[in-house]
């Protein structure tokens, strides 16, 4: 494989706004993180460290192997929604590293709202538990939940089922799923720990019941108390519902690490095989490569050789569709063929990609696609060139593929470029985005212009004058609207990806993603649907 040159001129006019730009963004970033990491606020930190408990995240780097990892996914989500959501959905969830072995790790926020779930909750441990199933990693639930937030009740008991079904599931499929409860863990909580293969319960602390002793005594009019009902200690010895007893919260960890430990779990897609050496070109470029404006195109081989191993690269078919780049690398040791957008995608560029996703897949070799594409190109020469069936060979290869892909959002993400490139609907095992990412069926202005031209023809056809004034006052709405629900931290708010990422951590990132992809097996296909000729 040949090095990748690079351009790249970092004393640039334009590479030093993109850097200016990228840097506020990632401070935007950066507050959104904080807010999630600081749980419920300053006073019911302090009232749940009072009562001698560990926060949740004390818990997850505990439990963590001392050198290890954890790759937190969807830290944002529910940011700014509204209707009492806090950033982060009052969950922590990400792939670890515990005694030697990449897990699923999730742990209720417990300074929000007691750990109650909200409908984002709910989105979020979904999407966690689609990560364990389709990358076979273990699951370690640190819980201490008050269940639904019971207002919210109507937006959360449907699809809240599905947590249930998912540990089950997994347990079928020899995915082992581990729960430390470390204090109440109410009503639909309690079927965590009910439905796990292995549960650890803190004396004097866990509390797990279907209906506390109030509940108990308007339905039954029985005196209940807290151990009685659901304590940790006659869980263990009278109900069966605990594993373990657990004399403290640190003592629960270790018993947790421990039953990891014994699991003997194994990577069936193997580790590393190649070098892993750094990129030859500085990874800081990166925030002056990435345009601050999403229309301003930028050179996807640039960021390819300051992701991939030794900046090495072996470019498949180089000159035939050069607005997608294609072509095999590695990443971490790991192999890999990426597609990257170069801009717009013509059917010479569908089809070479649908070629190359077939190729990986016949040699069983993970997809990195790194997106920023503005759609496929049209008019009438495009349209009768067959576009349409073009883009749907592609969408095909991508909708089939069996090999894990990751997806890389490093600038736009527009209409059905979106789906080409592995966007969130087409199952990538994990998906992040630059702070710069604009994710929209088209961007602002286009979708201003074509009401524009919409208006103005239903007017003519009407036979009456346009008025100028209120199609102005609704294009900027319109732009203002998009604008708003295309931004990067909008997006992630709602689960469209997995994480804003700096784009500088975008090489460990894929890294890591990898590694945990490569738990499971790694098998291509060659079975694809209809490709129309």
């Amino acid at each position: 494989m040949r090095v990748l040159p690079t351009r790249v001129d970092p004393h640039s006019e334009v590479f030093q706004q993109n850097r200016a730009a990228n840097l506020a963004r990632l401070e935007e970033v950066g507050a959104a993180l904080a807010r999630a990491r600081a749980g419920g606020g300053e006073k019911y930190v302090q009232r749940h460290l009072a009562r001698g408990k560990l926060l949740p995240r004390q818990r997850v780097e505990l439990l963590l192997d001392r050198d290890g990892w954890f790759l937190e996914l969807c830290p944002l989500a529910g940011h700014r929604v509204g209707g009492g959501v806090r950033t982060g959905a009052s969950m922590i969830g990400g792939v670890g590293l515990v005694s030697g072995v990449e897990c699923l790790i999730s742990a209720t926020e417990s300074t929000v709202k007691g750990g109650a779930m909200n409908e984002y909750s709910v989105l979020k441990s979904r999407r966690l538990a689609e990560v364990a199933e389709h990358n076979r990693l273990p699951t370690i639930n640190l819980i201490e939940s008050a269940g639904a937030d019971l207002p919210n009740q109507s937006k959360i008991f449907v699809p809240g089922g599905a947590a249930f079904r998912d540990l089950t599931r997994a347990s079928a499929a020899r995915q082992p799923t581990i729960c430390l409860v470390f204090g109440s863990s109410t009503a639909g909580g309690a079927y965590i720990p009910g439905m796990s293969d292995y549960t650890v319960m803190v004396d004097g602390q866990a509390r797990v019941y279907l209906a506390g002793p109030p509940l108990v005594k308007m339905a039954t009019g029985e005196d209940a108390d807290d151990e009685s009902l659901g304590g940790a200690a006659m869980h263990a010895k009278i109900s069966g519902v605990s594993d373990y007893l657990a004399a403290d919260e640190r003592d629960a960890i270790r018993l947790g690490r421990e039953i990891v430990r014994l699991l003997e779990w194994r990577k069936q897609g193997g580790g590393p095989r190649h070098p892993a050496d750094p990129p030859a070109h500085d990874v800081d470029d990166l925030l002056g490569i990435a345009s601050s404006d999403v229309r301003v195109p930028f050179d996807a081989a640039e960021v390819i050789a300051r992701v991939v191993d030794g900046s090495r690269f072996h470019p498949f078919k180089p000159l035939y569709g050069p607005t997608l780049v294609t072509g095999w690398a590695t990443v971490h040791g790991h192999p890999v063929g990426v597609l990257a957008n170069q801009g717009v995608l013509f059917s010479e560029a569908a089809n070479k990609g649908a070629q190359f996703i077939e190729l990986c897949n016949q040699k069983s070799v993970p997809l990195l696609f790194l997106q920023n594409i503005t759609g496929f190109m049209v008019g009438t020469a495009y349209e009768q060139g067959g576009i349409i069936k073009h883009g749907a060979k592609m969408i095909n290869a991508v909708s089939n593929s069996t090999v894990p892909a990751i997806t890389v959002m490093m600038g736009a993400s527009y209409g059905a470029g979106n789906y080409a490139m592995s966007g969130r609907a087409y199952g990538p095992r994990f998906l992040f985005s630059w702070p710069n990412h604009r994710i929209a069926v088209m961007g602002g202005e286009q979708l201003a212009g074509v009401l524009d031209i919409v208006k103005r023809g239903a007017a003519a056809r009407g036979g009456r004058p346009v008025d100028e004034m209120e199609l102005e006052m609704m294009k900027t709405m319109l732009r203002q609207q998009i604008d708003k629900e295309s931004d990067a931290l909008f997006a992630t708010a709602r689960l469209w990806d997995d994480g804003v990422i700096d784009p500088r951590d975008t090489r460990d990132v894929v890294g890591l993603a990898l590694s945990a992809a490569l738990t499971g097996p790694v098998e291509g296909t060659m079975q694809f649907g209809v490709f129309r000729h």
